[in-house]
This record gives C-alpha cells, structure tokens and sequence, in this order.
C-alpha cells in the first residue's frame, strides 16, 4: 500500500464500483444501470455506450491498455482475451475506444473449453456477455469485464449463468413464504457467501525441484517427516516475517480488487494458512474467491514462494478445505437465518430452518456430488474434514427446539413450557450458542449455515447454485401448502413439525469422525459416498436433473455436459498423477537408489578388503536393492494400468479408482520407504522436511 494512501482510498481503487458510476454517468445512465441490476431491465443501445466511455476513461486513468470479458467456464478457474483500447484514425494515429457493443459482448472461441457434448468441435462460436451486477475491475493493466459464456445456440458453458439463475429463483420462492408472513416490503432475497480459503506456501526453489508439484500440485512421494503437526503450535500461531509479508502484500492487493479480506492467520499444518472474506452476495463471493485464489499465486511469486491450493499438498498433515457459510438475506437488512424476537419471527426463522434441513436430506446425495473432485478425496472423512456422509449440526440448544417441537414436548428453558410456533417466543438463541463442530459438514452457526466440504481448489459456484436451487425448491412447496391454508397458524405449526419429523435423520450434533457415526448414519439411511467415483452418478439421478431443470437453473442437456466433464476430469487427473509417478520413478528415484546402493557395495568391498566391518552397507544395500526392485515391478503394474484405461468414460473413472488409485499407492509406500533409506545427497528432490519448515 502506498504510503500516502489509506486503507479507505485503497480499498476499490481499481473497481468500476457503484460510487464511480454515480461520479461518471449521468443521473439518467445510473438510474438506467441500477434498475438492470435490481429489477432485471435491460440496457439500451446508448445507455451501454455511456457506461462504456466512461469505464473506458476511467480505466485509461488507472493506466489500463486493454480491456477483456472475464469469464469463468466449466475448467474451474477463470478465462480471458485481452484486446487493446487502439483504434487507427490514419496518418499512423490511434485513438482509445471502446463501445457499449464492446462491453454488453463478446465472440471469444468457445471449442477449447469443456462443453460435455454441448457443442461439436467443429463449432466454434461462443459469447460472452457482460454481468452488470458484479463490478469492472483493473488487472494489470487490463480492464477486466465480469461475464457470462455461453454457446451459439444458447447453452450455459460457464459456472456464473446458473448461479445467477438459482439466485434468482430462491429469491423467489422466499419472498413468497415473506409475503405469507406480512412483509410487504422485501422485494429481493440474496444468498449471502463467505468462503474461507486455506492454503499452502512454500519456496519456490522447492517447488522447481519437484516434478510432482509442478505437474499435480501435490506431491506423489514423501515419507513422513520427523516432525509434523503433532506439538498443535503452528494453528493461530505467530505468523514469520516472511509470511507476514506476503500476507500483507496480498490483503493490499485483493483490497484495491474491492475483495474484502478480512482474517488471517496460520492454519493447523506447517506452511498451511488461511484467508477469510467478509460476507457478500453469492456472485461477488464467487467472482471474489476466483480472484483470491488467482492473486494468492501471483503475489507468492513475488515474494519467492508458491501458493499450493490442492486439498491435500502433503500426505500426513492436514489438507486445506473452502468453508462455504450461506445465508440468505433480505434487501431490508434482515438475515432469515436469525432467530428473531417475536412469535412471527421466531416462525419464519422455524420454517426457513424446517426448508433447509429437508433439502439437505433430500438432495444430500447431489450435494455430495458438488464437492466430489480426485483432490478432495484425500481430504474427505481423513479426521481432518467432514466426513463423506452429509449432516446437519444445530447446537445443542436449537437441537433441543427441534426436538421440542418434533416430541410435543416442554421446552426447558428459564421457565418449561410447550413451544407452540406462531404463538410462543423462542428463548433467545445466542448468535455463537454453541461450541462449534468443526467434524460437521453442515453446520449452523448462528445465523448462517457452514458446508466445510468443499475443497480448497474448487470454484465455490457449484455448491451454492445446489444450496440455493435446494432452498428454492422446498420454499416452493411451502408456498403452495400455506397460500391454500384457511387457518395458517395451525397449518404453519403442523408443516413445522411434520418437516422436522421426517427429516430429523439428518441432524446431527456429535463427533463425525467416530466410525460409531458412519455405522449410524447407514442405519439413518443416508448416503455415504465415499470417493467420487461413487458420488458423481448421483449427479444425474432423476429426481436431481427434475429438481434443477423444474426451476430453470440447468437444462437437461446443460446438467448432462456438466457430469460428463466432471466424469472425464476425474479420469485426466489420475491420468496425470500416475504418468508424473512413473517418469519420477524411472528418471529419478530408480537411479538415484540404484547409485546409492553401488556405492554402498563399493565403500562395503573397501571396507572388507580391510578387514572393517561394513554391517550397515552390507545391510542397507541389500534393502534398497529389494525395494529398488519391487519398485520397478510397482511401475510397471502401473505402465499396465494405465495402457488398459477404458475408452468409455464412466468405465475409465470406476476403472482410475479401482485399479490406478490402488496401483499408484502401492508404488508410493515403497518409495518412501526408499526414502527413508537413502542418504540425503542421493535423494533427487527435497523432502518434506525440506518444504514445511523452510524457514
């Protein structure tokens, strides 16, 4: 940060944001824009002329030459072509332009981006359109345009255009079930996220040195290092200067980007931290933690490390994870997850809660499926996440509500009585009433609900398009119960009860890593999915392509191309992990060993023609020279596996987890165990102990 600028002047000093549009339009082009954004008007010819001139000088004044739609297809990560602000005027003279047909859309290729069938190869036409409620911004030097993509013929080929959809349609359906309630004045509901990133750092010079990390963004070999995690002083403790920096470098630089970095601090593993962003709308969250995520790498570059987004970087310590806290919130200020303090209230919070908890186990099999990548399958259900099953942490007091009201029984609070909804008043629920479960993959926490599954890689657009169309759908059923009730307080009471009743299966408030919990949740009935091999068909179950294309989020054709990309880029990953495995074993472990061991005959010959004894070369060359061997026969058994990949998709992802996964380990454990026997000038690359504690 500039010395002579402060925090308030930095922050959204490179963002097109709403104030700037109020200094640069005129009254009738904001009036017209902010319309767009609230009641979903569109934009005329000269108004989007306007706003481009204006976003365009503004952006030549913050020293930006080009401008780009940026987008995010279904890769996971961001895209954008740049094209400059020049135009030839003649006499070799250019001017800076840039028109509102330029900033409303763009033509970029779309045949090198996933489509899952939506397109042919040959067709390569796709567009991009200009989001007008999330805000420009400047990305070294370019003017950066958020969009969304889509195909000729219409499809949605990127992760924005449905989460735009779901936010609208559960904004929807909960202003009915508000209008029910007498708000008259709410006209727009929003899901409000805040993702909290973790995230490794390591030097960079480390990181050169191994072909695993740079190929995967994990490493395929590593014994365990003498010291890891186990003395618990690394989480919330002081932060080394060299980390410290980077940490403040980057809250500068996602600040100007308007993103609203908010904690930091060390997480539980050696090299491992976190990020935390205050609360905001679902799209900017989305668009926000893209950013994060983007600047987290290039800032690290400057500071001589990498930053390491995969679930699980390092075996043996913790993994890093994306918790997702959804609310949603009312354009009135009120958030519908917060108990309120009067019996009308304290009933809509109920059903708000009663919609959430039976969509959570209805649907929990495709929410499952939203997190379900071959890098979070290292971190799920490792007793440093949530496990694979789905459920919902209340607290002990809100769960005694629950039970409440499910039993028909008192309520023990300051004085017992029965809790009759509409009629009585909650006690008061603190916003932190409970110790917070962090095994739970659903947890509420006051006024927001926490889905810790997700991993640290992954776009956080998935997930929330779920949680909000889940939402949409039971609110809509709720809707269409009560706007036919003739006696809504006795309908609204027994709609309550009934709901909790039946889907009370899904809560639950204790350790979700004790096996006695998976024999549990099993005898409940609900899924547990445990690899994504085995979630990914849950994603076009019938009842979950007739939940998302009922309410207009996917189209049957949109929610098929998104399994199969997610099908294949299973597959691919595993593809690369174990082709990286087999090219470090061939070029770099075998031979590494293989000169050890001679070398340690040599010195035991020497030894020997000297009379010395020589027990441990004798011994160790014999071990290594077993181990070199079974080695070999792993990577071949490997080489095998992979030349015999199916050529059917579903078939390759079942047959990666079976046999490549299994195959891959195997050649793991016998490499660090190698590891563990070699001298360290032998070994090829660093080793753990080298990369977590660096300095």
């Amino acid at each position: 940060m500039s010395t002579t600028m402060k925090l308030p002047e930095l922050f959204g000093s490179l963002v097109f944001n709403e104030e700037t549009m109020k200094e640069r339009l005129s009254s009738a082009s904001y009036g017209a824009w902010k319309k767009c954004v609230t009641e979903g008007t569109s934009l005329d010819i000269g108004t989007a002329n306007e706003i481009a001139e204006a976003m365009k000088q503004w952006a030549v004044e913050k020293g930006a030459t080009h401008y780009t739609h940026w987008f995010q297809p279904m890769t996971g990560v961001t895209a954008e072509k740049h094209d400059s602000f020049i135009n030839p005027v003649g006499g070799g003279k250019i001017i800076m332009e840039f028109s509102g047909k330029e900033l409303v859309r763009g033509e970029p290729d779309a045949s090198s981006f996933p489509s899952g069938g939506l397109r042919a190869t040959f067709e390569a036409r796709g567009y991009t359109a200009w989001d007008p409620t999330s805000f420009a911004f400047i990305k070294e030097g370019s003017l950066c345009i958020p969009t969304v993509f889509c195909s000729y013929s219409g499809h949605a080929l990127d992760k924005k255009t449905p989460l735009l959809r779901s936010m609208d349609e559960v904004s929807r359906q909960a202003i009915r079930i508000l209008r029910l309630f007498g708000d008259t004045e709410t006209k727009r509901v929003t899901a409000q996220v805040g993702p909290e990133q973790e995230y490794f750092l390591i030097d960079k010079a480390d990181y050169a040195k191994r072909e695993d990390l740079r190929m995967t963004g994990r490493t395929l070999f590593g014994a365990k290092p003498p010291r890891g995690q186990e003395l618990e002083d690394h989480y919330f403790g002081a932060i080394r200067p060299r980390v410290a920096a980077y940490m403040k470098d980057l809250d500068e630089t996602l600040w100007a980007l308007g993103v609203l970095s908010k904690t930091k601090h060390n997480e539980v593993a050696p090299c491992q931290h976190e990020m935390a962003p205050i609360f905001s709308d679902a799209n900017t969250a989305c668009d926000h933690n893209q950013l994060a995520m983007e600047m987290m790498k290039k800032v690290a570059d400057k500071h001589g490390l990498v930053c390491l987004l995969h679930e699980k970087p390092f075996a043996g310590v913790n993994g890093s994870g994306k918790h997702d806290n959804w609310s949603l919130g009312t354009d009135t200020g009120k958030n519908l997850f917060k108990p309120g303090s009067t019996p009308s209230q304290n009933a809509q919070f109920l059903l708000f809660l009663a919609a959430f908890v039976k969509g959570v186990d209805e649907y929990q099999d495709f929410l499952r499926t939203t997190v379900a990548t071959a890098g979070n399958d290292h971190r799920l259900g490792a007793q440093e996440a949530p496990p694979a099953v789905i459920s919902i942490f209340l607290g002990d007091e809100l769960n005694a509500v629950v039970e409440s009201i499910i039993k028909g029984t008192e309520f023990k609070d300051a004085g017992k009585r029965t809790l009759e909804i509409g009629v009585d008043v909650l006690p008061a629920i603190r916003q932190d009433n409970t110790d917070r479960n962090r095994t739970s993959p659903m947890a509420f926490t006051g006024n927001k609900f926490e889905f810790r599954m997700l991993g640290s890689s992954q776009s956080i657009s998935g997930p929330n398009i779920a949680l909000n169309t889940i939402m949409a759908e039971e609110l809509t059923q709720f809707a269409d119960e009560l706007e036919k009730s003739t006696d809504f307080q006795a309908d609204l009471q027994e709609l309550i009860k009934k709901t909790f009743t039946e889907h009370q299966r899904i809560i639950f408030n204790g350790n979700g890593y004790d096996d006695a919990w998976i024999a549990e949740a099993e005898k409940r009935g609900l899924c547990n999915l445990k690899s994504t091999a085995d979630a990914l068909p849950a994603y076009i179950a019938p009842k979950n392509v007739d939940l998302f294309v009922k309410h207009g989020i996917y189209t049957k054709e949109e929610i098929q191309a998104r399994y199969e990309i997610h099908v294949e880029n299973y597959t691919t990953v595993l593809t690369i992990e174990a082709n990286t495995m087999v090219d470090m074993i061939k070029h770099q472990i075998l031979p590494a060993v293989s000169g050890y061991a001679t070398d340690l005959c040599e010195r035991a010959d020497s030894k020997s023609a000297c009379g010395v004894a020589c027990k441990y070369e004798q011994t160790t060359a014999a071990e290594v020279a077993q181990l070199t061997d079974e080695l070999m026969d792993a990577c071949a058994k490997l080489e095998n596996g992979l030349a015999a990949i199916p050529a059917d998709a579903e078939a390759a992802m079942q047959y990666s987890h079976d046999v490549i996964v299994a195959d891959m380990a195997a050649a793991r454990a016998i490499a660090d165990k190698l590891e563990t026997l070699t001298a360290s000038e032998y070994w090829p690359f660093p080793v753990y102990s080298d990369m977590l504690f660096y300095v």
